[in-house]
């Protein structure tokens, strides 16, 4: 395989790979690069830092708590109670940052990444922080396996029917917020449903909710049992029969193909509709196998065609995280992982809304791009940024805000051995590695003419460093 197309293959199904990774894989197929990424991300161990027997003491604490505050308004039971939310609040930014090492170091970081596409997908928000690790572990279990599992399974999590008031859908009141978004966001796509069918639906998922430890409950007194009408079949549907239904539907698979297409890889989608009804006709063949949908895109003559390579703007995990994976970089403590995502606009387990991040060239904008272009100097050369993350007046990431100076960690010695010693040859062989579009040849030159009378890896150093700091760094 050729180098860029490597480093494409790398950069969309994972975080970009470490120089030696990319030069040791030439001698494979794409075929083999990616099942191997495959096998690498066989086995599932689920994040486990939130105890949920504390959180659920801590629920019964601030319960008992905000009784006796509205009885008696004493100042101690505020500041109790103001203890107690910080600590949901940490553990929840210790759940994301966690994450995020696993992106960074894991080697299954295919099941990380699909993980992170189903996050932007099957929308959901939690401010418990046992929900939230509930929640992205089961992204994570089934995010290479079947739809359905991984749709059956993260519609009974906690998160997901509080987040959608499922909680509240009960037989005398309806309620339509789960019904329609798993319609019409999760799975059909618009056009492809009516009004009635919605209504139908959220009656077939009345009933379903969940225990004070998370666990899913059938609450049959609050289901209603009356006789509903969806997709033109009639019948007393409970909530596991409207998932059926919606998977033997095509227009799912359609909808699904489309925008893994669009996010994996090119988001503009315009004459490839025969590729994608191709791709699509499989994945529904295939009982939604996500695992060879992926395998049929990535290791596709046309994944590599130039239109595909270098049209990605990184969103901002991926562009933090493929800073610390390529170049082994690590932090002090977790605050710049929740900074930067802060500031950028994507922070993990706390997506805008249930359309999730828009994606594209929603990322850039005149703020956003000098601070990440200002990042590899600040992380580096211990600079200090301009850019402050924007309030958004939310007390849950309120702690995110707040300016702070770090500095990242990197062997510089170690990377700089990868590249070889001639100064010309070097610049050319980093700025091939670390873009996927064509680098100015005069800037190139420039850096070359700037060196000084230093080591060959500080050269290197600031030869990386340089690059990243270029507009060209911020796609893949």
């Amino acid at each position: 395989m050729l180098q860029k197309h490597i480093q494409h293959l790398y950069w969309r199904a994972g975080f970009g790979e470490p120089y030696a990774v990319v030069q040791a894989a030439q001698r494979q197929s794409a075929r083999q690069v990616f099942k191997q990424m495959l096998s690498d991300s066989e086995d599932f161990r689920p994040i486990d830092i939130v105890d949920l027997r504390e959180v659920v003491a801590e629920f019964r604490q601030l319960r008992e708590m905000r009784d006796i505050k509205k009885e008696g308004n004493r100042e101690e039971v505020r500041d109790k109670l103001k203890d107690l939310q910080k600590d949901r609040k940490e553990e929840q930014g210790t759940l994301n940052t966690n994450w995020i090492d696993l992106m960074v170091t894991s080697r299954g970081v295919l099941r990380e990444k699909i993980a992170l596409f189903w996050h932007g997908h099957l929308v959901s928000r939690s401010l418990n922080p046992a929900f939230s690790q509930s929640y992205l572990n089961t992204l994570r279990e089934h995010a290479l396996g079947k739809f359905g599992d991984l749709l059956m399974a993260v519609s009974k999590e906690p998160s997901m029917l509080q987040f959608l008031n499922n909680k509240q859908n009960k037989k005398r009141s309806p309620n339509e917020n789960f019904a329609r978004e798993l319609i019409e966001l999760f799975t059909l796509g618009r056009g492809n449903y009516t009004e009635k069918d919605i209504k139908d639906v959220a009656r077939a998922f009345t009933g379903w909710d969940f225990d004070l430890q998370g666990k899913f409950i059938f609450r049959e007194f609050q289901h209603d049992n009356g006789e509903k009408t969806i997709f033109g079949k009639t019948g007393n549907f409970k909530g596991e029969d409207v998932i059926e239904m919606i998977l033997e539907r095509k227009e799912t698979a359609q909808f699904l193909t489309a925008k893994i297409y669009k996010y994996f890889v090119n988001e503009n989608i315009s004459g490839k509709e025969k590729r994608i009804a191709e791709l699509s006709k499989r994945f529904y063949k295939t009982n939604y196998d996500i695992a060879d949908l992926l395998e049929n895109i990535f290791t596709a003559d046309w994944f590599y065609d130039q239109e595909n390579i270098g049209s990605h703007i990184k969103s901002p995990v991926e562009l933090l995280v493929g800073i610390k994976r390529t170049l082994g970089a690590t932090f002090e403590d977790q605050q710049p992982d929740l900074f930067i995502q802060k500031v950028l606009g994507q922070v993990l387990l706390y997506p805008p809304n249930v359309a999730g991040w828009a994606g594209g060239k929603n990322w850039i904008d005149s703020s956003s791009l000098l601070f990440r272009m200002q990042l590899p100097a600040m992380l580096f050369l211990g600079k200090e940024g301009s850019i402050s993350a924007k309030k958004d007046g939310d007390i849950n990431t309120e702690y995110q805000t707040k300016k702070r100076n770090f500095k990242a960690s990197v062997d510089w010695s170690n990377f700089s051995r990868a590249f070889t010693e001639n100064e010309k040859k070097f610049v050319d062989e980093i700025s091939q590695y670390l873009f996927q579009v064509t680098a100015n040849e005069s800037f190139i030159q420039n850096i070359v003419n700037k060196f000084q009378q230093s080591s060959n890896e500080e050269n290197i150093k600031q030869t990386a460093i340089a690059l990243m700091m270029l507009p060209e760094y911020q796609v893949c």
